[in-house]
């Protein structure tokens, strides 16, 4: 891979780099990477070095981590990018495009406001500290399309962009990818408030795609899977749905699954085993709601679709892994019930689901990330892809049916 590692100043020096990062190069990156020299020579003063951090998507494993079972997950052509320089002065100034800066000074012990990306930067600066890890001070100037709302993490893509240029400035490029994903979770969790897992800051550290087991709490075990989908193009749907007081539904997962470890008196699912579940449901159905049963037996079956579809696109059985991304929608609608609030009349995820099933042409569908409003994931052929664009757009608007492809590497110096 080339790498310049040096101050950049025009986008020639790194545009090298972009069919790595987003499959081709072409006029909407090399345009926006120079509007961001350029911003950043006008308001820092000077060029600096540049980074990349992706999003994210999960391709199998609906609510699996959150019980110790695995997923297969990507990084994406979705990024925020930095041109960013060291400073002396022990202060982190990060200039946002169209964010209030983030300020912090690593020479007082200030409390940022949890919630807040200047906690979140705190955060990741406390735990690098622990870990022994060097920390100091920098400006960038950054740029993000990797959306709010399209369920790719835009969060996690910032946190680990930060843990990178940390890493490079500072600890010599010595930081793990395991580490730098651990800690952002750790940032996120402690001081900005977010319960989140530790899926969408593995995919985004390792790049590429990845069998990501979390067997183990708070650790992840990565099998790199050296496929990068080539001759498949992954759109993503941004159905419109509204996330706002679906707290409870999120919650509701995660308690019911735990509700029936804990009559094994196990704390995750993956710690009891399958048929000694089944063996029990006489017994379990008195004390837990049948959804709560159907949604452990969800859990069971993705657990081995993860691992079908590493194994299919490992063997390249794309007619396989199709199966499997498949077989997971199915799952998630019939048995997690993920995909729709209870008595919802407007049901977009269902919708898009079955509307899309008809441009598929053998390709597969399903809901992406937590479910209930959000997204869903659709992976065609790429010779599908432009019909089915023409044919989702006029129902969900423009800028709603994004087509990516699968990132290669993980965040990066460029």
């Amino acid at each position: 891979m080339i790498q310049t590692k040096k101050i950049i100043k025009c986008v020639e020096e790194v545009k090298g780099l972009f069919p790595i990062l987003y499959g081709e190069i072409n006029d909407y990156q090399i345009n926006r990477y120079q509007k961001l020299i350029d911003r950043f020579n006008e308001e820092v003063g000077g060029y600096g070095y540049m980074a990349s951090s992706s999003g994210r998507v999960e391709i199998v494993g609906n609510h699996t981590d959150h019980n110790g079972g695995p997923a297969l997950a990507c990084s994406i052509s979705l990024d925020t990018i930095a041109m960013f320089k060291p400073t002396d002065d022990g202060i982190i100034v990060v200039k946002s495009e169209g964010y209030p800066d983030v300020v912090v000074d690593l020479n007082n012990d200030v409390e940022y406001k949890k919630g807040s990306s200047d906690a979140l930067v705190k955060g990741i600066c406390e735990a690098y500290i622990k870990r022994s890890y060097k920390t100091g001070g920098f400006i960038a100037c950054t740029t993000s399309n990797v959306s709010g709302g399209a369920g790719v993490s835009s969060s996690a893509s910032f946190e680990v962009l930060i843990c990178e240029i940390l890493n490079f400035l500072y600890n010599d490029g010595k930081i793990t990818d395991k580490d730098k994903a651990i800690v952002s979770k750790y940032a996120e969790n402690e001081y900005f408030g977010k319960p989140c897992g530790l899926l969408d800051q593995s995919a985004i550290a390792f790049g590429g795609v990845t069998y990501l087991d979390f067997k183990t709490i708070g650790d992840v075990e990565v099998e790199k899977i050296n496929n990068t989908l080539p001759g498949y193009t992954l759109v993503l749907i941004e159905t419109g749905g509204d996330h706002k007081n679906l707290t409870d539904e999120y919650a509701s997962i995660t308690d019911e699954m735990r509700a029936v470890s804990k009559y094994f008196n196990k704390e995750r699912l993956i710690e009891v085993d399958e048929e000694v579940f089944y063996e029990a449901i006489p017994e379990l159905k008195q004390l837990v709601c049948g959804r709560a049963i159907q949604r452990c037996i969800h859990f069971y079956e993705e657990v081995k679709r993860v691992k079908n579809g590493a194994n299919a696109l490992n063997n390249k059985n794309y007619s396989q892994f199709l199966d499997v991304v498949a077989s997971s929608g199915r799952s998630s609608l019939t048995l997690l019930q993920n995909c729709c609030v209870p008595g919802e009349r407007e049901q977009l995820i269902p919708m898009a689901l079955a509307v899309g099933a008809k441009y598929l042409n053998g390709g597969a569908n399903r809901v992406h990330g937590g479910g209930f409003a959000g997204t869903i994931l659709n992976v065609l052929k790429n010779e599908d892809v432009d019909n089915f664009l023409n044919k989702m757009t006029p129902i969900f608007g423009k800028g709603k049916v994004i087509p990516l492809k699968v990132r290669k590497v993980g965040a990066i110096i460029l």
